[in-house]
């Protein structure tokens, strides 16, 4: 990185720091400017790992200013965002913006996640933010599994309970839980009732035809079927008379609408192939979303409804579902899509599982796969995720999220409580390991289990047996290296010379530190978004249970996966 971008860098991360403390009337933080800070400087996120290292001094610096000082500086920078500002409340810390209409315990809203596969992290985005806002209003919070396409988008059937596990994981539980595979004869009813309104219509039209007579603002010839016809039609629809394709309810609406996605558009069709949860597998008569949906957010009492801007058609087409059955449509909040960078899979349920069947992804909790289950697998904190994706707003344009958000936001979160560990990775990135006896120094390395809280106490790392190194760590013949927790050696007749722990062979003379690991000590696989790693690690790796988290030292944070004695032991790092 050169010295201008390090620069421009320091700059705008003063700038929301700044922000950030002024609006929050406290104290900035690495983990709550990051994602402002890459979302608005698209060219800074191939330097995602660096820059948390850049930005903590001017943070801290920040954090050093009063309340009037951070005021006066902005009006410096930014002076427009200090007005912006200043028409806010004071001390409001909330990212996001009120619902439209909402009350203080009259809020229910859904996610409604079709139930194909496990979620990706873009599918995480409607729970954190409507389980934010069921706190912000003490509402309530439904999930309702829209899983009617048994063909097209045919249901998983242990995606239900991976997607409840997955809200668990962000840290919300729903107030209530629904199948709308569970309720199709509730649909079925209301169908009837908006036949007897005069509302739909059977209609055999093949596709291509209706097609041309929608777009050209022409009726269909069975637009005007009587009431009693079209209700004996669709009860032979429901009783699976037609084939796929052969017969379709539609809603009448306005086929001279000025847009045609609107014009007398598919309530129910017929599906041949059974669904897979086996309550509904006799059904063949299916409902369209944009119909069951509706029906659904009435019935259930949603109040507020976030959907993508794309779905705006969606809200229209249900509006007149609305207008026939004389009910109040729900507050609609538009939103961008969220694009995730860093990685090299699609943010696809399809793509995925393509990966997954063709062999380059080990499952939906591969380190490099973009998915829920993966960042909880790298012990990465469904609070850490949910803060970064709230960061993002309701703005309609698509946003971004820096992954290297979410990992600022998680090292905050475990930075603390997470103990140090050495490991000793044997890759060609690093020339290997190098193996060398130790000569006349204590028989054991005793670094802090963490270096901010010498009250935890030490490790204890046996050098007895020799010691392992990256192979790009280790000095040239004569020259000294400092094993961190051990001391200064000398490398010389291939092996380590001890000569002493004067910390000034650091401080003054330039020598390097480097981590180590004794020879004899635990093989460990660390499993990372770029492949897998192999290598050494000190011996108190074993008493570390899976789930517990660990930071090697200049290498990163990690999740314990599964401890081996006399095996390889596994770990999935999670970040620097």
């Amino acid at each position: 990185m050169n010295d201008a971008l390090r620069q421009r860098i320091e700059a705008a991360a003063e700038t929301n720091a700044l922000l950030n403390a002024v609006k929050h009337d406290s104290e900035a933080q690495v983990g709550a400017i990051m994602g402002p800070l890459m979302g608005e400087n698209p060219e800074f996120r191939e330097y995602g790992d660096e820059i948390p290292g850049i930005i903590a001094p001017v943070v801290e610096r920040v954090n050093g200013m009063d309340g009037e000082e951070r005021r006066e500086r902005i009006a410096e920078l930014a002076p427009e965002r200090l007005d912006e500002i200043q028409s806010e409340d004071e001390g409001d810390d909330r990212p996001l913006p009120d619902l439209p209409n909402a009350e203080a315990g009259e809020v229910r809203m859904r996610v409604a996640p079709n139930p194909n596969g496990p979620w990706h992290i873009g599918h995480a985005r409607m729970a954190a933010v409507i389980g934010t806002y069921k706190d912000r209003y003490d509402g309530e919070f439904v999930c309702r599994f829209d899983d009617t396409d048994p063909e097209t988008k045919r249901p998983d059937l242990d995606a239900y309970d991976e997607i409840l596990d997955a809200i668990a994981y962000l840290g919300f539980e729903p107030d209530d839980v629904f199948s709308a595979s569970d309720r199709v004869d509730i649909y079925y009813d209301h169908a009837r009732e908006l036949i007897d309104l005069g509302g739909a219509y059977t209609c055999s039209c093949p596709q291509g035809e209706f097609s041309d007579l929608k777009n050209s603002g022409e009726a269909c010839p069975h637009r005007e079927k009587d009431a009693k016809t079209v209700a004996e039609e669709f009860e032979a629809m429901i009783d699976g008379e037609y084939d796929s394709g052969e017969m379709v309810l539609r809603v009448r609406t306005d086929i001279t609408h000025k847009n045609p996605a609107l014009r007398d558009f598919v309530a129910f069709r017929m599906i041949d192939t059974p669904h897979p949860r086996e309550e509904a597998a006799d059904y063949r008569c299916w409902p369209m979303l944009d119909f069951q949906s509706g029906v659904d957010d009435h019935l259930l009492g949603i109040t507020h409804i976030i959907r993508g801007i794309d779905l705006q058609d969606s809200a229209k087409r249900q509006g007149f579902v609305y207008d026939y059955f004389g009910w109040e449509y729900p507050e609609v909040v538009h939103w961008g899509h969220v694009q995730v960078d860093a990685y090299d899979v699609g943010m696809s349920t399809s793509t995925i599982d393509e990966h997954i069947a063709e062999g380059e992804l080990d499952g939906w909790d591969d380190p490099r796969a973009p998915t829920v289950a993966s960042l909880r697998r790298r012990g990465i904190r469904g609070e850490a995720l949910v803060d970064a994706m709230v960061e993002l707003g309701t703005s309609t344009s698509d946003v971004d999220l820096a992954i290297s958000s979410v990992y600022a936001d998680n090292r905050d979160l475990i930075d603390d409580d997470t103990d140090r560990a050495f490991f000793v990775r044997d890759d060609a990135s690093h020339d290997g390991l190098v193996e060398r006896q130790v000569v006349g120094g204590p028989d054991a390395g005793q670094p802090p289990l963490h270096p901010d809280f010498e009250d935890r106490g030490r490790r204890d790392i046996p050098v007895t047996a020799g010691v392992v190194v990256e192979g790009d760590d280790l000095p040239d013949y004569g020259n000294r290296v400092w094993l961190k927790g051990y001391g200064c050696v000398r490398h010389t007749r291939n092996a380590f010379e001890y000569v002493g722990d004067d910390i000034t062979a650091v401080r003054e003379e330039g020598v390097d530190v480097v981590h180590w690991a004794p020879a004899d000590g635990p093989a460990l696989r660390l499993r990372t978004m770029d492949g897998d790693v192999t290598g050494v690690a000190e011996s108190g790796l074993l008493g570390y249970e899976p789930d517990e988290m660990l930071q090697f030292e200049r290498i990163g944070f990690a999740r314990v996966d599964r401890v081996d004695p006399d095996g390889e032991s596994v770990a999935y790092f999670a970040h620097p």
